[in-house]
């Protein structure tokens, strides 16, 4: 049995070390194109911030490495060129090599869209070692630093040029930065960039790069020493499409198996999709696990566990600040009736030192199903998304959070962690005992409603919506007949910082018979939301 792995690192390797470990009789050929077969593409951005600090920390196996451990054929510098299906054979380097099984794990580029300039030398992509070695050279004289796209490395990219000392500008074409993630998450993650110094500049693209600067689209220019591109992926394929093998937005087509079109040929990682879905999840995770499946499919095929859909589940570290998010949001909701539910718990109990909240959103279904969830904190953060991405996983309701044993003690979690409250506030809403307002429908409530306030007094004079009424919550009960002669008909909408308060003021003016409503996620919520066009007034 000969097998072939094209491509190394996540998919490529796991397969390659996977089949291994199943059958010590098969000869195993790896070829990788780049001169590093196994490295940490995730820690480059770390590498250029010097918080790792050696090149050799990068690399996580050798081709010596693995002849000794796993007797592994590992071939760096090797391109392939051209496949026959048919014939069962790979062109690489000028030869030609048969296989019985052939896995392709070829990963992906970096887009390079059609703007003059991007072949000058200080225009970079980090995706390789060697991409991180040039850019780290660079990087220990200050200058100025443009980052063109601000997915999830161009933001790690970004802070770690920004702890270099750079003047670093961050430039999304898309209207917030880290576009998967909802905007108001995103505008956290942005205010803590520009906390770090880093100038955000979203909703423009670049039209032109010079040797020393970046003209963007809106007119601005940019000074740029050094330009890192990272205006997303794509799949490297080319060579399998001409085989014949079937590809979807230039990427492999899978089942679950990861079999692909062409028998005997099997892919995996950034260039893969599955079948049902229309683009890859670029992600380490879901690329090493393909990698074990695909392994399992060829060895021990009444064993193979299917390919589950992956879930995006995605964090990236800002500063002091964490963002992260798992399953759909709502660009991949859209044309589907679902909740939303907003809510900003400490991430430990809050009379223990150092509580600080943190912004959690989850979406779910009109049946509860857990559908996607993204939260924003300085700690705790990756402990939430991770309950929840397990939830998601394995099917739970909104509802089946309430019910989770999760590890408690005050320097950690609180008696009601985050996850619980989150359950307690969707089956509020699945049961009908609270009903929500969003930003969305604002301009309807300031013309249609009456929006009560019911912070302290103290809270509205420092801020509040036009035209709302401040009513404290502890005086809602006292003061019926002054807001139901205020509101002469019109129905109530509620707001306060967080939620909490407004709920209990909901809860008393529901049972009134009122129609009435409570902002999700409160002030908070609605600031992160509208961001500068959020219009407020100060003073009583």
């Amino acid at each position: 049995m000969r097998l072939i792995v094209v491509g190394g690192v996540a998919a490529g390797m796991s397969a390659a070390a996977r089949a291994r470990r199943l059958d010590e009789s098969a000869e195993i050929i790896v070829l990788e194109r780049g001169p590093h077969v196994s490295f940490a593409n995730c820690g480059l951005p770390y590498f250029v911030g010097g918080e790792i600090p050696n090149e050799s920390d990068l690399l996580v196996q050798t081709p010596q490495s693995l002849q000794q451990s796993l007797n592994l054929d590992v071939r760096v510098n090797h391109e392939v060129t051209a496949v026959d299906t048919a014939a069962k054979v790979i062109t690489v380097n000028g030869y030609s090599l048969k296989y019985d099984a052939l896995v392709l794990a070829p990963g992906a580029t970096a887009v390079r869209p059609p703007i003059p300039g991007l072949d000058l030398p200080h225009v970079h992509t980090l995706r390789s070692v060697g991409d991180a070695v040039e850019v780290a050279s660079v990087a220990k004289q200050p200058g100025n630093a443009v980052i063109l796209g601000a997915g999830f490395i161009g933001v790690e990219a970004a802070e770690a040029l920004a702890f270099r000392g750079w003047n670093v500008s961050i430039v999304e074409l898309a209207e917030h930065v880290l576009p998967p993630v909802e905007r108001e998450i995103a505008s956290i993650a942005t205010r803590e960039l520009e906390r770090l110094g880093i100038h955000v500049i979203a909703g423009v693209g670049a039209s032109e790069v010079s040797a020393t600067q970046v003209l963007l689209t809106d007119g601005r220019q940019l000074d740029a020493d050094l330009i890192i591109l990272s205006a997303g992926v794509r799949p490297d394929t080319e060579i399998f499409a001409d085989a014949g093998i079937e590809t979807k937005n230039g990427a492999i087509v899978i089942d679950r198996h990861g079999r692909t079109s062409a028998p005997h040929v099997w892919a995996a990682g950034d260039a893969a999709v599955l079948h049902d879905m229309n683009r890859p999840v670029a992600l380490a995770g879901p690329a090493n696990r393909g990698g074990r499946y695909i392994a399992d499919d060829i060895f021990t095929p009444e064993l193979a566990r299917k390919f589950p859909t992956p879930l995006g589940t995605a964090i990236v570290r800002i500063g002091k600040l964490t963002v992260a998010m798992t399953g759909a949001n709502r660009a991949a909701l859209a044309g589907r009736t679902y909740h939303t539910i907003h809510l900003h718990p400490t991430q430990h109990a809050g009379y223990f030192p150092g509580a600080q909240a943190m912004s959690l959103l989850v979406h779910y279904g009109v049946d509860g199903t857990v559908m996607g969830a993204q939260a924003a904190g300085t700690d705790g953060v990756d402990k939430r998304i991770d309950v929840l991405a397990t939830a998601i996983r394995a099917g739970m309701t909104v509802d089946d959070l309430i019910d989770l044993d999760l590890s408690y003690a005050p320097p950690y979690g609180s008696a009601k962690d985050a996850i619980n409250m989150a359950g307690m506030i969707g089956q509020n809403v699945l049961d009908g005992e609270i009903r929500l307002w969003y930003a969305s429908d604002l301009p309807w409530a300031q013309e249609n409603a009456l929006i009560i306030d019911v912070r302290s007094e103290a809270e509205f004079a420092s801020g509040h919506l036009p035209g709302a009424l401040c009513v404290p919550h502890t005086q809602i009960r006292a003061r019926l007949d002054q807001i139901t002669a205020a509101a002469d008909g019109r129905p109530i909408r509620l707001i306060c910082k967080s939620g909490m308060r407004s709920y209990l003021a909901y809860r008393i003016l529901a049972q009134q018979g009122i129609d009435v409503a409570t902002f999700s996620g409160g002030m908070t919520t609605l600031a992160d939301t509208l961001g500068p066009t959020l219009v407020v007034e100060k003073g009583m």
